[in-house]
């Protein structure tokens, strides 16, 4: 997640603008180099010197406070804050005042939160602005004060007390800075965090994207805050899955087109026999345009695409790919992972970077679907082997989770494995595509599960034709691209019939028509999107 650190008090050493005329600076030069054992040194010399005033005492203990936090001897660091705070509140020196204390004791808070005790840190921040008068003109000390409070109570859980600290802070900011200043997307960043350990996906993104959008005002994005952002804003929104349909859903039985529908072709208006489907941030779908070679990414209600990987041809350069049949994102490190099948190989490739090849992360493999759990597991179906395996990235080899007993019925086996669902119990679905059937296996398990299909090929509500593509929501509900019939149907748990969802009328070209669908996905409305392969296009239907 973002930063959301206490805030930074200036409390320390001297900046590097001060050095020349401070009597610390080389220790200042020191700490600012990261030599921080000999800056330590020279602040203790410093202090030990006979005629030290009472002012340069107060600042040699707050270097060494800021030294020994740097290097995490914290319980020398609060000795050093401590003194150096007995001497601000007990003797009357000049040029002492209220902001100076209350920086002071949020350097202690800063050293309780770094050893994680977050109530004396509490304590340490109170202190800070109980310092401070009603009318001081300290108006960012005490924003970051309350900022501090803020972060710290969301440590504990105590989330409404933190959203009022960041309103004040807020409230103060706004009569300071301008709308644009970096701290305001600081604070957004710091709130969307917070909705996140609430796991209230939906706020956090809010402020998430609030963030960014601050920030974009002043910085390129390829600085580090939007780099990072972007990957956190990635992060929420694989979090923002739908958690469930309610069973008596109903889809609009016409669908809308939001990808190709222009026939057959290779320009960034068409699709050719596409297959996987991967949706992100309600926006965006990434496309494995089989019969192109390519991964096409398409925003919505836009009439092109734009290829991300590949080049219109096949081929097995680290350039090109060869019938690619699924694709994910790994949010993480930024990059797509590619079903590279004709290749048999599983690829790795950079979004959003101007690179034109990608990496191979399994090789040797007749793969077809692919996922990822929340452990950053990668499940790999193999259609030869009929078996599915896991890697943790890096990994060439994986373990075999599913299947791996020859080809064959029986709950052990499987029978040219196509896509694959893992839900965050590592729960493993497998479309049994030549077994009309979904298996379900259950962490560690010996055999799967028939929960959908499994009566032979055929399309009565009890049998599915060669499936496909697959989304189970955390209910246990299943929804399948039953591709031969020309529909996708829903299959409650422990049900022993489906029901059709989405087409069933015979195949064709109609809005209320599929033709062989390969894949499935749904936005975080409800609304479903459908890989309509011999109609060339992706297909919306939205929830009613």
């Amino acid at each position: 997640m973002s930063n959301e650190n206490i805030s930074e008090t200036p409390t320390t050493v001297g900046t590097a603008e001060q050095q020349d005329n401070d009597l610390f600076a080389h220790g200042d030069g020191l700490y600012w180099t990261c030599e921080y054992e000999k800056a330590k040194e020279y602040f203790q010399i410093a202090l030990n010197q006979p005629s030290i005033s009472l002012l340069d005492e107060v600042r040699c203990y707050s270097s060494l406070g800021a030294v020994n936090t740097k290097l995490q001897n914290y319980k020398e660091a609060l000795s050093n804050y401590n003194r150096q705070l007995d001497i601000l509140l007990q003797l009357k020196i000049s040029n002492i005042n209220e902001a100076d204390i209350a920086k002071c004791c949020m350097s202690i808070g800063m050293v309780y939160w770094l050893m994680h005790d977050y109530a004396q840190a509490i304590y340490s921040n109170n202190q800070a602005l109980a310092a401070l008068s009603t009318d001081n003109q300290a108006f960012d000390l005490t924003s970051n004060i309350y900022k501090n409070l803020a972060n710290l109570h969301t440590k504990l859980n105590e989330f409404d007390l933190a959203l009022t600290y960041f309103g004040k802070a807020l409230e103060i900011d706004r009569q300071h800075l301008r709308e644009d200043h970096l701290k305001f997307g600081q604070t957004y960043a710091n709130i969307g965090t917070l909705y996140y350990s609430k796991q209230d996906f939906k706020q956090a993104l809010n402020y998430f994207l609030k963030a960014r959008e601050t920030w974009l005002k002043s910085l390129p994005m390829s600085h580090m805050y939007m780099e990072s952002m972007e990957k956190t804003i990635r992060t929420v929104q694989s979090k923002l899955v739908i958690p469930n349909i309610p069973s008596n859903s109903r889809w609009a039985s016409n669908g809308v087109t939001v990808a190709g529908g222009h026939e057959r072709g290779n320009a960034t208006t068409q699709l050719c026999n596409p297959y996987g489907l991967f949706i992100y941030d309600d926006q965006t779908m990434i496309i494995a345009d089989s019969g192109n070679h390519r991964i096409i990414e398409w925003k919505m209600d836009e009439k092109n695409g734009y290829i991300v990987a590949g080049d219109n041809s096949p081929g097995n350069r680290l350039d090109q790919l060869n019938w690619p049949t699924d694709v994910i994102i790994e949010k993480e490190t930024d990059s797509l992972i590619i079903c590279d099948r004709g290749n048999q190989r599983v690829v790795r490739w950079p979004c959003h970077k101007a690179t034109a090849q990608g990496e191979i992360i399994v090789s040797d493999i007749n793969c077809f679907g692919l996922t990822m759990d929340d452990q950053k597991y990668l499940y790999v179906s193999d259609t030869d082997n009929h078996e599915v395996r896991r890697y943790k990235i890096g990994d060439k080899n994986g373990t075999i989770i599913a299947g791996g007993h020859g080809k064959g019925d029986g709950l052990n086996q499987l029978n040219y494995p196509t896509y694959i669902f893992v839900d965050r119990q590592q729960t493993l679905y497998v479309s049994d595509h030549d077994n009309h059937r979904v298996m379900k296996w259950n962490k560690d398990g010996n055999e799967g599960i028939v929960v959908a299909g499994g009566r032979g090929k055929g399309e009565t509500l009890t049998q599915l034709s060669f499936p496909n593509g697959l989304f189970v929501d955390t209910l246990g509900t299943i929804y399948v691209a039953d591709s031969w019939n020309h529909r996708v149907m829903r299959w409650s748990d422990e049900a022993k019939q489906g029901t059709v969802i989405v087409g069933g009328n015979s195949w064709g070209g109609e809005t209320n028509q599929l033709h062989f669908p390969t894949s499935l996905s749904f936005d975080r409305h409800g609304n479903l999107y459908i890989v309509d392969q011999l109609n060339y296009r992706v297909q919306r239907f939205s929830i009613e």
